[in-house]
């Protein structure tokens, strides 16, 4: 038996609905910086997994936040790291490889 424990994830079309509706979820992007040039999620907080201990103060410890990055793993290991600080996490399955909604050109 695994003692690692089950990361939530939701969705690129569940991520998609929440911001159409209007939800400020924030997503928190961690591909490196040639990578959100070539296109993000709009609104997203970009914080490339090798900054994220050093810019942990930029994260809200009362919010709940979405890791995103190209094919969900780095994101994962991003979400474990903020998981195992006391943070409200979920990882966005897949990545962008399936993200079917808008881009923004940072």
């Amino acid at each position: 038996m695994s003692t690692k424990t089950q990361m939530e994830e939701i969705t690129p079309t569940e991520v998609s609905q929440r911001i159409n509706e209007g939800k400020r979820d924030s997503i928190i992007d961690v591909r490196e910086h040639d990578e959100i040039a070539e296109g993000a999620i709009p609104g997203i907080h970009h914080i490339p997994l090798g900054e994220l201990e050093d810019r942990l103060s930029e994260i809200d410890k009362s919010k709940e936040h979405i890791l995103v990055c190209r094919s969900s793993a780095r994101s994962g290991r991003a979400a474990e790291f903020l998981k195992s600080k006391g943070y409200k996490v979920k990882n966005m399955a897949g990545g962008m490889l399936h993200w079917k909604g808008e881009l923004e050109r940072k």
